[in-house]
């Protein structure tokens, strides 16, 4: 159950570094667009950075070391070393994840890398829509919802990353780039969405169902297809080319488990408030006066069902919107 006073700065990364991460790193690549790392023969992906360096220290030295302490430096504010961190937790979380092997496989008519706002259009169209990160060819969608983008490094169609303070509280549907995590966006963006449909999505997402407890309603990440023609297109500089060779988006539903969450508070809030009113009807049939010793409770009570039945309301329009079969 998301709580917003429990998103604190930190938690998403010690969530992160909790996981049994075993094994060794047998192999890293950083790309001009992702990085790659893999352990026990798992394959597991991040974001590159839109910057080179001629000095990283451990260059010819990550093969071999135990993937535990190379996923430690995702608490790094080295951007390269938290990068290698996350493709690292990725590829140590991705052997047998059950939540992985229960997500939905994407299979639509738009480009690859489009796949999952495709997959959502029945939901967000004529929604207010944020997009956090640029994906190529997103102006298909334009004239189908009201999309705005903000981007660390905007173009002529991206606001910058100040503007999401403004717009994202606002919006109906959040798509957040997962790469947020290891650039340490993810926190204050994740609380700026709380209100709001919140898909994390990308290959840098990482398959954990905690993470609803920060207020993400979906994830859409990817299994890998070909494991030997994603690191090649990762070595060759592929971008967007790694969902025609070698991954495919996947979606799990969070929202789902939440839902049940709520769905058994507000029963048992429901119950005890019918069992309050009845003793207050009975208090005062009694003649006693004066307030209600409990009208506090009954009154807390209240509030906590207007929070949940708007939660719950929110979860439940975000899978019942558009077409049954999404749901």
């Amino acid at each position: 159950m998301v709580n917003v006073d429990n998103i604190k700065r930190n938690e998403i990364y010690q969530l992160l570094l909790e996981q049994p991460l075993t094994g060794q790193i047998e192999e890293a690549m950083i790309g001009l667009t992702w990085t790659y790392c893999q352990v026990n023969q798992e394959p597991g992906l991040s974001m590159s950075l839109g910057k080179s360096t001629r000095t990283l220290p451990w260059s010819g030295s990550l093969r071999g070391r135990n993937a535990k302490s190379v996923a430690e430096w995702i608490t790094s504010w080295n951007s390269h070393e938290a990068n290698i961190a996350m493709a690292t937790i990725n590829a140590a979380m991705n052997a047998d994840n059950t939540l992985l092997a229960a997500s939905e496989a994407i299979n639509n008519d738009a480009p690859a890398n489009l796949s999952v706002f495709e997959y959502f259009l029945p939901r967000i169209t004529n929604k207010n829509v944020v997009v956090i990160g640029r994906y190529p060819g997103l102006e298909r969608y334009s004239d189908k919802c009201n999309m705005t983008v903000i981007e660390r490094m905007p173009g002529d169609l991206d606001l910058p990353d100040q503007a999401a303070e403004f717009l994202v509280p606002k919006a109906d549907w959040v798509f957040l780039t997962a790469s947020s995590i290891p650039n340490k966006t993810f926190p204050r963006l994740a609380e700026l969405a709380i209100d709001t449909n919140l898909v994390l999505m990308g290959p840098t997402v990482p398959w954990l169902s905690e993470l609803s407890e920060f207020g993400v309603d979906f994830l859409a990440g990817v299994s890998v297809t070909d494991k030997e023609l994603l690191k090649q297109t990762v070595a060759e500089g592929g971008g967007t080319r790694i969902f025609e060779t070698g991954v495919q988006y996947h979606v799990a539903d969070l929202g789902k488990l939440e839902m049940n969450v709520y769905e058994t508070a507000i029963s048992d809030l429901v119950a005890r408030r019918e069992s309050l009113k009845k003793e207050m009807d009975q208090w005062y049939s009694n003649l006693n006066k004066g307030r209600y010793p409990r009208y506090q409770e009954l009154q807390t009570i209240d509030q906590e069902l207007t929070i949940f039945d708007s939660r719950f309301k929110r979860l439940w329009d975000a899978r019942n919107s558009g077409y049954a079969s999404m749901s």
